[in-house]
């Protein structure tokens, strides 16, 4: 048996799954991205707070899925102390934890925002990732539905601001206690009903997916895929399931019966304007009257319920804020089909939808869909105080909105000039020490610039670095151009678009365009010279 020892195997480069690797263009669109969304959350009032990746698992909430299975739904690990800890699932648990913490110190209303990484320990598929970035913005301690308002008006400022003109996107408004309303009304209220309120609102929850026939199966008896897998349903009798597909029903809020029967003359527009809905001087106001009418025309499925009836009252509120304000059903609309957060939200909830259509894997147009959504969730940081402190707030899924806004060409349209390549022709640390002077004296005059690091040699291998880089332009000095005092400055643009068009060597000495010779102590102002007229050519070949 041989004495000798094994090689150690070559460890191998494996990404973990559920996990991407980011490079430089798509780090320069997501900063280009959130630099735009914190100017609009800045201009409303709110200022940058940061929380930790980790959190103790019992601070992240019920909503995870199950409090005895710490792991499930987290990637959690044991303290030294025997305490779980958790990364974060979401960014509004972590400042529900920091709120109570702070709450002496902290000026009530708090109107915060944050951006950052989460994590969900689940199983990935395509498009859907264990790591992702959101950008959050809350207000806690505010009561009153007109934070949840402005909540929706900043989140249609934020995607005009990304370049999401009026009509490719739209803020849908809904209600929880309206959903809690409708439930209640059919005789689904009361903690021994718990469990099939869930399932209701799972299966409402499934309208975009299954469409309203299939809602109604997995309201009532199931529900039967294409590949014959059957999905028991909650069985709702027919009256209960109307009830909740007339609370489901969405589209345009324009209801032709019920224009009819309440009209749109100038008696009907005062009476509305006497209710509080009306806005003088409004040249939009068909808009307007149809949200109202949406509104009315959902009050009767949760006639039977005060909860449900407060909720239609809050909507109409959030309607006739966001419209005094200039934001009509085209940019806000009230929509009861809108779900989100089974056990998260308390009052109003909304979702930002994109509206334009794309081209998914299996070729087939489909609408975008939603990029961000949040609501009223006023029971989480009173899990830590025992008080009620109101809080309202809006995610945005960063990767989802830089995806849409690629599609639109609105992120990553200005390429980032490649650095200005010093090359190095002699290594002398006389001559490395001339190298790293023109270097500086390009970078503080704002120019992206390097030295040439490697270990090549070579010029011509330099040059095919800075070829690969895509560098606009190479510094040349070697000894007779020290002597001189000199550099030659080599157009690497121009020099690429002539090797193709000069055949011989002769025309191609003769040409020289792409290379030219300054006083050393000129570079600076020659090479932004030549910068300039590159980007001038960029902006004519369009």
């Amino acid at each position: 048996m041989s004495d000798k020892q094994k090689k150690p195997q070559k460890l191998k480069a494996r990404l973990p799954r559920g996990f991407v690797d980011r490079e430089a263009h798509d780090i320069r669109a997501v900063n280009e991205m959130t630099a735009k969304i914190r100017e609009v959350y800045e201009r409303y009032g709110f200022d940058p707070v940061e929380t930790p990746l980790f959190e103790y698992t019992d601070a992240l909430g019920k909503f995870l899925p199950d409090s005895d299975r710490p792991n499930e739904g987290v990637f959690s690990l044991q303290d030294d102390d025997e305490q779980w800890m958790s990364l974060r699932y979401d960014l509004t648990a972590p400042l529900a934890r920091h709120v109570a913490e702070n709450f002496q110190e902290i000026q009530l209303p708090y109107r915060t925002y944050r951006a950052g990484y989460v994590f969900r320990n689940e199983k990935p598929g395509p498009g859907r990732f264990r790591q992702f970035m959101q950008f959050d913005a809350d207000t806690v301690g505010a009561a009153g539905v007109q934070a949840d308002a402005e909540m929706c008006m900043m989140m249609a400022d934020t995607l005009e601001a990304l370049g999401i003109k009026r009509g490719d996107y739209v803020i849908r408004v809904n209600n929880r206690k309206v959903l809690d309303g409708v439930l209640e009304a059919i005789g689904l209220g009361g903690e021994e009903n718990a469990g099939r309120r869930l399932n209701v609102l799972r299966a409402m929850d499934k309208l975009d997916k299954f469409g309203s026939e299939g809602v109604r199966l997995l309201l009532g008896p199931g529900r039967k895929d294409e590949s014959g897998d059957f999905t028991k349903g909650v069985g709702l009798n027919d009256e209960q399931i109307a009830k909740v597909l007339l609370v489901l029903s969405h589209g345009s809020a324009r209801n032709s019966d019920m224009t009819q029967a309440i009209g749109t003359d100038q008696k009907s527009k005062d009476f509305w304007s006497s209710m509080g809905l009306g806005l003088a001087g409004d040249s939009s106001e068909d808009a307007f009257y149809d949200n109202a009418l949406y509104l009315e025309g959902r009050r009767d499925a949760v006639r039977d319920s005060n909860l449900g009836t407060a909720g239609i009252d809050e909507l109409t509120q959030i309607n006739a804020l966001c419209r005094a304000a200039g934001y009509g059903s085209e940019m806000v609309r009230m929509d009861t089909s809108v779900v989100r957060g089974l056990e998260y939200y308390t009052g109003p909830v909304y979702e930002a939808e994109l509206l334009f259509d794309v081209t998914n894997e299996k070729g087939e147009k489909v609408v975008f869909g939603s990029v961000g959504g949040g609501g009223r969730y006023d029971g989480l940081v009173s899990r830590f105080m025992g008080q009620p402190v109101p809080a309202t707030g809006f995610s945005i899924g960063v990767s989802r909105l830089m995806t849409a806004l690629k599609n639109l060409g609105k992120l990553g349209t200005d390429a980032v000039l490649a650095p200005v390549v010093v090359c190095v022709m002699d290594r002398d640390t006389e001559a490395l020490g001339r190298y790293q002077r023109m270097v500086q004296q390009l970078r503080h005059a704002g120019i992206r610039a390097e030295m040439y690091q490697g270990n090549k040699k070579n010029f011509g291998d330099q040059l095919k670095y800075a070829d690969r880089r895509g560098s606009p332009l190479a510094i040349i000095q070697g000894s007779s151009e020290r002597e001189a005092e000199e550099v030659q400055i080599k157009d690497l643009i121009e020099g690429k678009r002539l090797s193709g068009e000069i055949t011989d060597n002769v025309t191609w000495r003769e040409a020289r365009v792409a290379q030219v010779s300054v006083k050393e102590a000129d570079l600076v102002e020659k090479v932004r010279a030549m910068l300039a007229e590159q980007a001038e050519d960029r902006k004519r070949s369009g």
